[in-house]
């Protein structure tokens, strides 16, 4: 599963929930892609005594940078007994897209960055297979529909999950495509 959207947008928050309803079932290894400095990794291997790494993609872009070590991930969360690899892009290009063909796309984004911020990161959403969008506890009802529309925009299709990713409110759409989602055979090469 590989998990984007644009810094401070709830990204770990949301995974923190993933990871909760995945180690009821399946074992999970944990991947940041960063710029400069990451932290989530070693708070995630803390909390949840699950196999972490990080990789810093420096003056590269980060969703670049997903694309190299694609394959070592998988086969290193494979050697780890992972059943399940949870991929976190920096999403700092906007640009470009961190997602495979073969994962599930979710793009993070959060309600309180401006109505127009989907129109903005075009890329990341429009080939994510869903958006989570975080933090609708603190706008009005108004500003969410607003919101909603500036991702239907970008994409008429989407699926798009509201919540609270702290309180884990509304997530159950989202644990449910997780559960279907289908697995990567590492021993064959990703398709970009």
């Amino acid at each position: 599963m590989v998990v984007a959207g644009p810094p401070s947008a709830g990204k770990t928050s949301v995974i923190r929930q993933m990871i909760r309803h995945l180690m009821e079932t399946e074992k999970v290894a944990y991947l940041k892609i960063d710029v400069v400095t990451a932290f989530e990794d070693q708070e995630l291997k803390e909390e949840f005594g699950i196999p972490t790494r990080k990789v810093y993609s420096g003056d590269m872009c980060p969703d670049h940078m997903g694309i190299m070590v694609i394959q070592d991930a998988l086969e290193w969360a494979e050697r780890e007994g992972a059943s399940v690899l949870i991929f976190e892009s920096a999403g700092l290009c906007l640009r470009c897209t961190p997602y495979f063909t073969d994962s599930l796309g979710i793009c993070i984004l959060s309600a309180i960055s401006g109505t127009h911020a989907p129109l903005k990161m075009a890329p990341m959403i429009a080939l994510s297979d869903m958006c989570i969008v975080t933090k609708t506890d603190l706008i009005s009802q108004a500003e969410k529909e607003v919101f909603r529309e500036s991702i239907r925009r970008v994409s008429p299709d989407m699926d798009i999950v509201e919540t609270n990713a702290i309180q884990g409110t509304g997530m159950k759409y989202l644990y449910r495509v997780m559960d279907a989602a289908p697995a990567i055979d590492s021993r064959r090469s990703i398709e970009l």
